[in-house]
This record gives C-alpha cells, sequence and structure tokens, in this order.
C-alpha cells in the first residue's frame, strides 16, 4: 500500500504508531524519552561504563599477587605447589558466578536489570574487602566464592545496553561493554600489581605496624571497594529498561500490539519462554564459541601472572608484582585506544565472522612466542612483553564484542536477560575450568623444564592455543550464528 494507503508507489509507513504508554512503566517510560531525544545518550553510557568496571575490577585484580598471597599464607608445601593452590583461589569467583547467573537474569527479566546492579556492587564493596582481609586459604577461597555468587551483573547488562538506547547506537553500546569489561580485567591486575605489599614497596608511606603491613593485599582490595562506592551512587542515572505492567492493551492499539509482536524478531521463540533458548541453535553455538574464547582468556591472565613473577630457573622472567602491574596497565591503555580510535573502523570494514577467526589466527603465533622471551633482558624484554600482552588483549576484545552483538541478535528483547544470564552460566562453567587446570599445568610444567618434547612453558601456552584452534574450528559450524545469511 502506497503512502496514501490508496495503492500509490510512495514508500509504505507503518498504520499505526505507538502512542500507548503505561505512566507507572519505568520501561515505557525509557521509551518515550528515547522517542523524544535523539543523538547518543552520553550520561546512560558514562554511568553504564563506570558500573561495568567497577564491577569487574576484582576478577582478575588478585592475579599478580596471587603467587605472593598463598606463599604468605603457608598453605603448599613446596614452591612447585603454589599454582595449584592459586588455580583453586582463581577458579572459585568463577565457581560462585556459575550457580547463580542464569537466577540473576531470570531476576532480571522480572523485577527489573537495576536491582541486580545494585546487588552486584554491594557484594564487590563488602566482599572484596574481606578478601583483602584473608588471615587464612580457606578465607579467601570463600570469600571469592560468595563474590561469585553475587555477581550477577554480566548478563543482565548486555540486555540493558541495548535496551537504553535507541536501535542504532546498541552495537556502540555493546562494544562500549565488551571495552569496558576488557578495561576493567587489565586495569584490576594493574592496580593489584601496584597496590599489593605496600609496607615493602613504599615503607615511607606505609608502616609494618600498619593495617596494610599486616594484610599486604588489603590495599588494592580497599581501593577497588571505594570504586564500587562511587559507581554504586552513579546508578542513581541509570533509568531502568524492564517494561513492569501486565494490563492488557487497549482496543484502539490492539492492532498496533499485533503488528509490533509478528515484527519482532524471534517471536515465536519469544512466545516459547526460556526453555526455547536451549534450541536455538545460533545462539547456543555462538555461546559455545564464547566459552571456549572465555576459557582460554582466562587461563591466559592467570598464566601470564604467574609466568612472569615465577624464577628464571622455572622459565618465568622473575618480574615483581610492581612489574606485572606496570604491563597491564600500558595494556590496559593500548586497549582503550583500540576501542575508541581502531574498533570502529575495523568492525566496518570487516565482516564479525571474519574478525573472529583473524584475530584467533594471529593469536596462534603470538602465544608460542612467550616461552622464547626468556631469552631477552632489560629493555628488550620490556618492549616485547609489552607489545605482546597488549595485542593479546586487543584480539580477545575484539572477539568477545563480536560474539555478545551475535548473541543478542539472536533472541528477542523479552529474552535477552535470560539468554545473556544462560551464556554468563556456561561462561563461568569454563572460566571456573580454567584457572584451576592452568594452575595445575603450570605447576606440573615447572617440574619439566629438561623434557624434550614441549618443555617446561612451552607446554602451558601449548594448551592456550590449542583451545584457540578449537574456538576457531567452531565458527566454521552450520549453526554458527554469523554464518546464516539474513534474507
Amino acid at each position: 500500500m502506497g503512502k496514501d494507503g490508496l495503492g500509490g508507489d510512495g514508500p509504505e509507513v507503518p498504520l499505526l504508531k505507538k502512542t500507548h504508554f503505561h505512566g507507572n512503566c519505568p520501561g515505557c517510560r525509557l521509551d518515550r524519552r528515547k522517542e523524544t531525544r535523539r543523538g547518543v545518550p552520553y550520561t546512560e553510557f558514562a554511568c553504564m561504563w563506570l558500573v561495568i568496571v567497577c564491577s569487574t575490577l576484582p576478577i582478575q585484580s588478585l592475579f599478580p599477587f596471587l603467587y605472593f598471597m598463598i606463599r604468605d599464607l603457608h598453605i603448599a608445601k613446596q614452591v612447585e605447589d603454589i599454582g595449584f593452590y592459586a588455580g583453586f583461589i582463581g577458579a572459585s569467583y568463577m565457581i560462585g558466578r556459575a550457580l547463580t547467573s542464569t537466577v540473576w537474569g531470570i531476576v532480571a527479566d522480572k523485577h527489573g536489570r537495576k536491582p541486580v546492579f545494585v546487588v552486584t556492587l554491594i557484594a564487590v564493596i563488602i566482599l572484596n574487602t574481606l578478601f583483602g582481609l584473608s588471615s587464612s586459604y580457606w578465607m579467601a577461597l570463600t570469600t571469592r566464592c560468595l563474590l561469585g555468587l553475587f555477581s550477577g551483573m554480566l548478563g543482565p547488562i548486555k540486555a540493558y545496553a541495548t535496551e537504553v538506547c535507541q536501535k542504532e547506537y546498541s552495537h556502540l553500546s555493546l562494544s562500549l561493554v565488551s571495552s569496558s569489561r576488557a578495561i576493567g580485567l587489565i586495569v584490576g591486575p594493574a592496580i593489584g600489581g601496584y597496590l599489593a605489599q605496600p609496607a615493602d614497596k613504599y615503607p615511607s608511606i606505609f608502616s609494618q605496624q600498619s593495617i596494610f603491613g599486616r594484610f599486604p593485599y588489603f590495599l588494592p582490595c580497599l581501593c577497588i571497594s571505594l570504586l564500587a562506592i562511587v559507581a554504586l551512587i552513579s546508578c542513581i542515572w541509570l533509568p531502568e529498561t524492564l517494561h513492569k505492567h501486565n494490563q492488557p492493551v487497549d482496543s484502539n492499539n490492539s492492532i498496533e500490539a499485533v503488528e509490533e509482536y509478528v515484527s519482532e524478531p524471534n517471536a515465536e521463540e519469544s512466545g516459547r519462554g526460556y526453555w526455547s533458548l536451549f534450541t536455538n541453535w545460533p545462539l547456543m553455538s555462538c555461546i559455545t564459541v564464547y566459552c571456549i574464547f572465555s576459557l582460554q582468556d582466562v587461563a591466559y591472565a592467570e598464566v601470564f601472572s604467574l609466568w612472569a613473577v615465577s624464577d628464571r630457573k622455572y622459565g618465568g622472567l622473575s618480574f615483581t608484582s610492581t612489574d606485572v602491574g606496570r604491563v597491564l596497565a600500558l595494556s590496559g591503555f593500548c586497549l582503550l585506544i583500540y576501542q575508541i580510535l581502531i574498533y570502529p573502523s575495523v568492525a566496518k570494514a570487516v565482516e564479525p565472522v571474519t574478525l573472529v577467526r583473524a584475530t584467533a589466527i594471529l593469536s596462534l603465533p603470538l602465544l608460542s612466542s612467550y616461552p622464547f622471551m626468556t631469552a631477552l633482558s632489560g629493555f628488550s624484554l620490556q618492549l616485547v612483553v609489552n607489545c605482546s600482552s597488549s595485542l593479546k588483549n586487543v584480539f580477545q576484545v575484539s572477539t568477545i564484542t563480536v560474539c555478545n552483538i551475535l548473541m543478542n541478535d539472536s533472541v528477542s528483547q523479552d529474552l535477552r536477560a535470560s539468554a545473556n544470564g544462560l551464556s554468563v552460566t556456561l561462561m563461568s562453567i569454563f572460566k571456573a575450568i580454567a584457572p584451576a587446570v592452568a594452575g595445575i599445568i603450570f605447576s606440573w610444567a615447572q617440574r619439566r623444564q629438561t623434557t624434550s618434547f614441549l618443555p617446561g612453558d612451552h607446554l602451558v601456552f601449548f594448551m592456550l592455543n590449542a583451545a584457540t584452534v578449537v574456538a576457531l574450528m567452531c565458527t566454521f559450524g552450520r549453526h554458527f550464528a554469523g554464518n546464516i545469511k539474513k534474507h
């Protein structure tokens, strides 16, 4: 039907425009605001960025000092056993998150996104502080696991990112989620590396008799908790996006409601509810790739820190926690520049699946080069390690961003938080396995320095490459979201 509704040649327009809003519904109020306000919602994006970064900081902030923390807690009987115990501390957070991520996604779909954000930030403030005050291995293990149990924000925040802005900015918003998480995962360890053991590093400021001398890993945890308080306050400026009304639509809007529902992508899936996600093959194939890349990423994060601070006689670099923090801080800065200046152009020029495959292939020779860095020293070692770390993180954030976009495009809005909660649950299981297995392999590798096949840390980085190859092969699957042509 033409523009005049009588069969003319003009472009088709909708018969009805949505005009019905529920005044008490926060989702309707936000929709009305989006209709009247054009452009990028900078305030919401800035607050969302701060909330994501602060909730992400504690996830890997412990890795630069975890080796020394396990040593000081006197749980390991031999130096070679430190990696074994460190792996379980690293895995405990992900185990906790795996148990509750799907539940938090369902809560966010029923009661709102913001309550989940608030609970996560309160958990960071309390439990991360207690972790820094740990006086035993089991206290550290318990507080990390509890922190994971109450950190349910990752799934809902991905759904929130596509809802808080107009549709043309949804990819920018999801890119912001991935980049802010990546920055948090890098800046967190940088904070841990610089601020751990302050009485030893900065004796003129912190005495051995102070609380920071008695609890040498409290300062980085305290700083992250203080930042989380700021993020909690910023939630005031984040609008709720969930529609909270069950009233039937007025008769004047019934045709509009049917048209809107039918035009919604994945509308049939939406009607079947949560369990339909498990038969959504594009979604599940994308989650599979996302999980494997996440496993490789967290295994790399732990292995890099353990490998860098371990002694050269065990194939390490003999770095201090400050050295590791410096490397990670520079990587975070490079990643920020990449996300702001380079990634948008790359995303426009390269197909999503091609970008995932290219970064996976390029990371193979990069990871293979790490064991050979022990032959370097001085400035050349610092240069190579910093460049390699920056490239590795650029490759990883590109992959995760694409996976997030493909997953959100695979489901309808009312199941988006649940879908992301499911992906976070499965990803957390993989990330829980990764540190434990990586710690065990790292500990074993340090005992086999003289073997002829994959000696020492060559074995560790070979296993990281093996995970990359598996994920790469999965992107060629027929049901992978990026391989399905849109008609």
